[in-house]
């Protein structure tokens, strides 16, 4: 066998006829065996878990203990200092200028998440901005009110709490 993939590492696929290759063939069922796409092959371990279903904690309550808990919350793709896209990065940005804290989470490694933030604050796209558990819009709401000082107002309480 090591042979044989030697040759078609060597010499590539062609020079070997498919029709040798049969579901019923020995050097088919040894590689389907070894192939991780075989439905019960992943040992339990390894099998993808939702957090939220061990711990009895649903989305909907991540989602207001996080706005409980956070005077700033921002639901994003990616992280603050990381973000995946202009317009998560451009609210991060808005925000810091302000100097407060900002805690937010990656709706990207949670669908479930993502969709239990769209539910609550009934906004379909992201960047989500909270302040003090307010839903205040995305990216362009927040630079709007930083640009005509609307946003500093609101920030006020947070800013002085956070001095």
């Amino acid at each position: 066998m090591v042979r044989l993939l030697a040759d078609i590492i060597r010499r590539g696929v062609a020079p070997f006829p498919a029709s040798g290759l049969t579901a019923s063939s020995s050097f088919y069922q040894s590689i389907l065996r070894l192939s991780t796409n075989v439905p019960g092959d992943t040992h339990e371990d390894f099998i993808p878990t939702i957090k939220t279903e061990s711990s009895g904690v649903s989305v909907k309550d991540i989602v207001e203990q996080d706005l409980t808990e956070n005077s700033v919350m921002i639901y994003m793709k990616g992280v603050p200092d990381l973000p995946r896209c202009g317009f998560s990065a451009l609210a991060v940005r808005v925000l810091k200028e302000h100097h407060v804290p900002l805690s937010s989470r990656n709706i990207l490694e949670d669908l479930e998440l993502k969709n239990a933030v769209k539910a609550f604050s009934h906004w379909p796209t992201f960047p989500q901005i909270f302040i003090n558990g307010e839903f205040i819009g995305g990216s362009d709401i927040i630079l709007s009110m930083h640009q005509t000082g609307e946003l500093k107002e609101k920030l006020k309480d947070v800013a002085e709490k956070h001095k």
